[in-house]
């Protein structure tokens, strides 16, 4: 166990889909934490791993150095931090490893500040399979001193970068989402006119492997596709949430950006029936729009 990460004690609040290894990690690494989810069940899977969960967000955050929050969206972390602030020691930092809007974080940076407490915004990239291997792509935002207090701690969950002041991790997962969502629906098109034009599509996306087509999604992805496996890493509710919140960034901005409507549009309309889809159930759209056309002849795994 590392003397450092006994001495600093974590409170992680939202033990989710993420939530729940990125805390398994923390304790793994020796790190003394406190688990607070709104249904309990969830936290108690962390108690083998020797996780104190706590019924009260208050009792969780009492004694802690760090406040990690990994929640569904702005309103929660808000609703959240309201609560637990008035728990906290002065001084306690807080991470924000939520997806939420830049303006949202900017307000909970001068809310906690105001409390003489600390915060970064820190959401993340690599969904649950870069959570359980430690590799999530950690972008942050907020004052360097407090980045660096945070920083071994985001580090045993993958690769943190401090990108500017509170509110530009947002933007920066902003524009990772952009990309994601733009290239989930490109491949899932790709793949799609492979198998119509009569080409094999599993040759064809280890054709463009290694060229300017490579991806991370191509990759991960396009192997979901193919396998039509939609149980969920990263779900479509979130991805549509995620571009929302940069079409807002964009008119906040003054800018358009006429991709990523066309993709927002097309993530809005998953939602209902696909929510907690995996996001690559983009394929599933897009199959809709062509009734006659399908990749394999697999069965869909999907989320009950």
């Amino acid at each position: 166990m590392d003397a450092d990460a006994a001495q600093t004690r974590i409170a992680f609040l939202g033990i989710g889909l993420m939530g729940k290894p990125m805390a398994g990690r923390l304790l793994n690494a020796g790190y003394p934490l406190h688990a607070w989810n709104r249904t309990r069940q969830k936290a108690e899977a962390l108690l083998p791993l020797g996780a104190a969960v706590d019924d009260r967000i208050e009792d969780a955050v009492a004694n802690a150095d760090i406040v990690v929050t990994m929640l569904e969206a702005g309103p929660a972390v808000a609703g959240v931090l309201n609560t637990a602030m008035k728990a906290m020691r002065k001084g306690t930092l807080v991470v924000d490893m939520s997806s939420t809007r830049q303006s949202e974080a900017q307000a909970f940076d001068d809310m906690l500040r105001n409390a003489g407490l600390g915060f970064i915004d820190a959401p993340v990239s690599g969904g649950v399979i870069g959570a359980e291997a430690g590799t999530l792509a950690i972008m942050a935002g907020g004052r360097r001193e407090d980045f660096e207090r945070a920083r071994d701690v985001l580090s045993v969950l993958g690769r943190p970068t401090l990108v500017g002041p509170a509110g530009c991790g947002q933007l920066a997962k902003l524009c990772n989402q952009l990309i994601v969502g733009g290239t989930l629906s490109i491949v899932a098109e790709a793949l799609l006119l492979a198998q119509v034009g009569g080409a094999d599509p599993v040759a064809v996306r280890t054709a463009l492997r290694g060229g300017f087509a490579e991806s991370r999604i191509l990759e991960v992805h396009g192997q979901r596709m193919l396998d039509r496996n939609f149980l969920p890493g990263g779900q479509v509710k979130s991805q549509a949430k995620d571009l929302d919140n940069a079409l807002a960034a964009a008119a906040a901005g003054g800018i358009r950006l006429p991709v990523t409507e066309l993709v927002t549009q097309l993530y809005r309309d998953m939602l209902g029936e696909l929510s907690t889809a995996d996001q690559s159930a983009v394929l599933l759209a897009l199959e809709r729009m062509n009734p006659a056309a399908r990749l394999g002849d697999g069965q869909d795994k999907l989320p009950d």
